[in-house]
């Protein structure tokens, strides 16, 4: 081999090296620290980036996006002297590349240090029901200081979350039995008011049902009585239109007599005191005169006049004319309506006495059984 060619060789790698220490290519969302001869220089950004050879180094390689960082359960004692477990998650990210290499060693550590040392003066002035309750106050207390302090290692803390907490296992099983007899007791509340807006709800049922009831049997009975009202007026209309005689009257008011005492349930009768009087209407009716007397032959005509004017209307006897004839068709016309009245009423005590009859053997069979 020619003796010049390897010197050419060796300046080539020597050359190529060189232009390759200088070249220095950085990632998107990197962060490149420069430190020339042991002291710090500059950061370098993403792209292309050119350095002194030999001279130039890098020191610390940095990740500026958003960081997740999680850390172990850590024992905190609570206001009420109980250990509890808490583990939390850190959100963060690197503000500033030289500040997070230079102003601490490691700044996970001092995170994870710092949130411990947060988390127990913070839940140390709260009881545990406080601490299970307080979450969201919590995370922003521990992002208060945590934002504070790491301000200055060029870390900003963007979200603090408390992940879990564990309280004793004898804890637990108190707070499961307290949450058991509160769900027994929203259970029974519930079963109590499902019960109460029932019977409410069937006495509103109830009370509405009486009352349509009541309305219907009082528009009935209304309906009832206007149409019996309306039925006695045109009866009424119709006996003063047609003018009816007494005698068509008297004959219905005994006509009826009968009817009192069709009933099974009547056990007694009584005879209205109108029955001497409808059969006097009845005589009064057919005309029967036979009732009146005959002037004494001492007595003029002109007297037995002027005794009829002085005699009221109601009280005056009807007199006969001398020489005139008792009407035998009016005479047998009343006693026929005697009897007709006798006979009604012999007929109505019969059904009574036979209705009576009847219902002692039942009476009886009825004692005896």
């Amino acid at each position: 081999m020619d003796p010049v060619v390897i010197p050419l060789l060796v300046a080539a790698i020597v050359v190529v090296f060189l232009v390759a220490s200088t070249v220095r290519i950085v990632p998107q969302a990197r962060r490149y620290n420069i430190e020339r001869f042991g002291r710090y220089r500059r950061t370098l950004q993403p792209g292309l980036n050119l350095v002194l050879p030999v001279a130039d180094r890098i020191n610390t390689k940095l990740d500026v996006r958003e960081q997740v960082y999680s850390s172990d359960p850590r024992p905190v004692i609570t206001e009420d002297n109980l250990v509890v477990n808490i583990d939390t998650v850190l959100y963060y990210q690197i503000t500033d590349p030289r500040a997070a290499a230079y102003e601490v060693a490691d700044y996970l550590q001092a995170i994870d240090q710092l949130t411990v040392t947060t988390l127990r003066n913070v839940i140390g002035s709260m009881d545990l029901e406080e601490t299970l309750t307080s979450r969201e106050e919590i995370n922003s207390r521990l992002r208060a200081v945590l934002d504070d302090a790491t301000g200055k290692w060029g870390i900003r803390v963007n979200r603090v979350e408390i992940k879990a907490i564990d309280p004793p296992a004898t804890i637990k099983e108190a707070m499961e039995k307290q949450m058991r007899a509160e769900r027994d007791k929203r259970a029974a509340i519930l079963h109590a008011e499902g019960e109460r807006q029932a019977k409410i709800l069937t006495a509103e049922g109830t009370k509405q049902k009486d009352i349509l009831e009541a309305q219907g049997a009082q528009q009935a009975m209304i309906l009832r009585a206007d149409g019996e009202a309306k039925a006695v007026e045109l009866v009424f209309q119709a006996v003063h239109r047609n003018n009816a005689d007494p005698k068509v009257l008297a004959y219905k008011y005994l006509e009826t007599l009968p009817h009192l005492a069709s009933s099974d349930n009547n056990t007694f009768w009584v005879i209205p005191g109108e029955l001497t009087e409808a059969v006097r209407t009845v005589t009064r009716a057919f005309g029967d005169e036979s009732t009146t007397v005959a002037p004494t032959p001492g007595q003029s005509g002109e007297a037995a006049t002027a005794d009829d004017h002085t005699a009221p209307d109601e009280l005056r006897t009807p007199q006969l004319e001398a020489g005139s004839m008792v009407s035998l068709d009016a005479a047998a016309a009343a006693d026929e309506a005697g009897k007709q009245a006798a006979a009604a009423v012999s007929d109505a005590k019969a059904e009574v006495e036979a209705a009576k009859s009847a219902q002692m053997p039942r009476r009886a069979r009825t004692s005896d059984g």
